[in-house]
């Protein structure tokens, strides 16, 4: 992907694809206003073929996709028997495949894993990323590409953040949500539908914005992505990703158990918050900064950004005994910085189920 965007006038790019063409504020307000579409070189496509692939599926993750219909548009998580989260995947099926849309840096990992869990049934995942690639934008910036079609189908998954999902939970309070406004789906092109959009946009015809802008939209949706906000602690409550990747409700599979147990009886032991961060002398943290309460380091920064109105802000996860309006303060590599939380998930996030205690007997009454 690299290769053919980098023609573009202004192009800037790295190995995860196009970063910029020469102003991601300009950029972030094309692609907030559906003007311009983002070549994600930094996603990867994988397939899921055979008659039992949407069961198997079901089995394993922690979405309910067994009845997904053509076009359906949802996510799913693969978590450790402790409920980690170990892979996660945008999912879409054309009624004879499965796609799954996973983060470059997991995408290996994931088919790897699904490769052994296949045993007898009819199923058959491969990398498809030889083949397709992702273009990124709002429905209507897409309507300039053509996105693949093999069986008829077209392979366009709709971001379903911040709405809650069938059988999932919200643990963000704030209405509206912050997402809300964010217009975002996500194009499956085949390698040649790429190159086409490669050579439309450097002839000016069709407006790129790169993965700065894009990530600078997320960042302020308070959308986790597994790259940034995942560490091998995480599990889906910390980061409010009950809403779109879980169904509770739904049959048993690995990491189930801790799902339960914490959204019903207990509380996430950490917890996903919003910064925006003191501009005025131009400190940028890095993802991975400490995030600290006086001299406590109570969390570290997971993805910032620069977003084009409300200016350095960033995503954090921090400890969940944190108060809400603690005075925070990030490190840089110049300084500290002075952050203002907005809380994403609640202290009390969890322990859903409310159930009653007996009171204990005393010696005089047994």
């Amino acid at each position: 992907m690299v290769a053919g965007f980098s023609r573009v006038p202004g192009a800037v790019t790295d190995e995860r694809g196009l970063l910029h063409v020469g102003n991601p504020f300009v950029e972030q307000r094309a692609l907030a206003a559906g003007d311009a579409v983002t070549p994600l070189g930094d996603r990867r496509v994988l397939a899921v073929e055979g008659e039992d692939r949407l069961s198997w599926l079901d089995s394993l993750t922690s979405q309910a996709v067994a009845h997904l219909a053509p076009g359906e548009s949802t996510e799913l998580l693969v978590l450790d028997p402790q409920g980690r989260i170990e892979h996660a995947a945008s999912v879409l099926d054309d009624g004879q495949a499965t796609w799954l849309i996973a983060d470059a840096g997991d995408a290996e990992a994931l088919l790897t894993w699904l490769m052994r869990m296949r045993f007898r049934l009819r199923v058959a995942p491969r990398d498809a990323g030889d083949e397709y690639a992702v273009v990124g934008g709002a429905a209507s910036a897409l309507a300039a590409v053509t996105p693949a079609a093999p069986a008829g189908t077209p392979l366009v998954w709709r971001d379903p953040w911040p709405n809650v999902g069938p059988g999932g939970h919200a643990y963000a309070l704030v209405e509206p949500h912050p997402g809300a406004e964010r217009d975002w789906s996500e194009a499956i092109v085949t390698r040649a539908e790429e190159e086409r959009i490669a050579e439309a946009a450097a002839r000016g015809e069709i407006a790129l914005a790169g993965l700065v802008a894009a990530d600078a939209l997320r960042v302020a949706a308070w959308r986790p992505r597994w790259s940034a906000e995942v560490d091998e602690r995480s599990i889906p409550h910390e980061l409010d990703w009950l809403r779109t990747a879980v169904h509770l409700s739904k049959g048993c599979y690995r990491g189930q158990e801790t799902v339960a147990k914490v959204h019903n009886l207990g509380h996430p032991p950490r917890r996903l918050v919003a910064l925006s961060l003191d501009g005025s002398e131009s400190l940028l943290p890095a993802p991975g900064a400490s995030v600290r309460d006086g001299e406590d380091v109570v969390g570290t920064v997971t993805s910032f950004a620069q977003h084009f109105e409300e200016g350095p802000i960033a995503l954090a996860i921090v400890r969940r005994s944190t108060p809400v309006d603690a005075p925070l303060v990030v490190d840089t590599e110049e300084g500290p910085v002075a952050a203002q939380q907005e809380v994403v998930v609640p202290p009390d996030a969890g322990a859903t189920a409310g159930v009653p205690r007996l009171p204990r007997l005393s010696r005089r009454t047994r």
